[in-house]
């Protein structure tokens, strides 16, 4: 039997992660079944099973992609210039998160989070590699703009950078509810409101 190179293992991986990513997109995540996602991808539940333990992992493997992509604009952004402002910083953050397919299914994953012990953990670990993204880019911003900031660009971070990112569920709340919600004008608000 021919040995399975590490470029098909990865690219079987993302295969699965992409067939999964779009059925939480058309179900959410709690009507999505293993059985939906090994009948989307078109492969074999022991395919399948290869990779992932079930949709705990599957949805851990979907929302690292998410935050991947995510860091990445936050550097293409940071790419043509001197660091982003915090508004600069969310603004991107929230615009990539809006144009994501799977990005209406977040709501109802935090509101699981809230009840689920497993999900809070998988929830906690992307929120978690989330604030730390969040936190060096104001750090950065912090420092390379002396006196702006009360106290140490650390410390002035770790302290704001919680409350910066309580502006992703507001508007993610927001656009499913809210029949009247205009996307554009919460992203171009959002440098105005935070510290630029």
């Amino acid at each position: 039997m021919p040995k399975v190179t590490e470029a098909h293992r990865a690219a079987r991986r993302d295969e699965i992660i992409e067939a999964a990513l779009r059925c939480f997109a058309a179900k959410g995540y709690q009507r999505t079944a293993m059985a939906d996602v090994i009948e989307e991808s078109g492969l074999s539940a022991g395919a399948i099973y290869g990779y992932f333990a079930g949709k705990q992992e599957l949805f851990a493997a979907v929302a690292g992609r998410v935050l991947e992509a995510r860091r990445g604009e936050l550097d293409e952004q940071r790419a043509h210039g001197e660091p982003l402002t915090p508004g600069r910083v969310m603004a991107t953050l929230i615009d990539g998160m809006r144009r994501e397919p799977f990005g209406h299914v977040i709501v109802q994953l935090w509101a699981e989070a809230a009840v689920d012990s497993e999900m809070r953990g998988l929830v906690q670990a992307v929120l978690a590699r989330v604030r730390e993204t969040v936190r060096l880019r104001l750090v950065e911003w912090a420092s390379a703009e002396p006196g702006r900031v009360d106290g140490d660009p650390e410390e002035w971070a770790t302290r704001v950078g919680p409350v910066l990112l309580g502006a992703v569920p507001g508007f993610m709340i927001q656009r499913e509810i809210a029949a009247d919600f205009d996307e554009e004008a919460y992203l171009r608000a959002l440098p105005e409101v935070f510290p630029h």
